[in-house]
């Protein structure tokens, strides 16, 4: 299968989550295994020389990507949530959303100083909820080393809200 390939398994859901959006459905791509394994396949040969430490993902979409990739480079998975989900002692940063506020909370103890970390999600919109993670990463003295998602919607011009970390999307629309 290749990289262009994919587009195919990414189903558009006109007028979701409300009018006047077109929502890229990525279940149809999960189900695929060989769509699922070339998504996979492609974000880790990207990043495999980078020495990555821990991949750090945003809940909900990011999870499965973010947890196979780990598997994938041998790294460490830790999870980003919402605030009030996470068990322990939390740092969290707080976000303009495009219709109010949002919260996203770490381990304290989830990353030591230094790790060398890549941020993952599903999808790159206005880039607001990965700009959240890098600061959030930020206060735990990460170096993230890069970025990625497996689709970027490029029309949104997210990617401009960290431009001085490396980018990679699998799939451009």
């Amino acid at each position: 299968m290749k990289i262009a390939d994919l587009k195919k398994h990414i189903r558009d859901i006109p007028d979701f989550p409300k009018e006047g959006i077109i929502f890229k459905d990525i279940s149809t791509l999960l189900k695929n295994p060989r769509a699922f394994k070339k998504s996979i396949d492609t974000l880790a040969s990207h990043f495999n020389k980078e020495r990555i430490e821990y991949v750090v993902a945003v809940e909900a979409r990011g999870f499965i990507f973010g947890a196979a990739l780990a598997y994938k480079l041998g790294a460490g998975f830790i999870p980003v949530r919402k605030k009030g989900k996470l068990p322990y002692k939390t740092k969290s940063v707080t976000y303009q959303l495009e219709y109010g506020m949002d919260t996203l909370e770490i381990h304290e103890d989830a990353i030591p100083a230094g790790a060398r970390v890549l941020v993952v999600d599903d999808l790159l919109a206005t880039g607001g909820t990965v700009r959240a993670v890098i600061d959030l990463l930020k206060l735990q003295k990460a170096d993230v080393v890069g970025v990625a998602f497996l689709v970027e919607l490029l029309f949104l011009k997210g990617k401009e809200k960290f431009k001085d970390l490396p980018i990679y999307s699998v799939i451009q629309y």
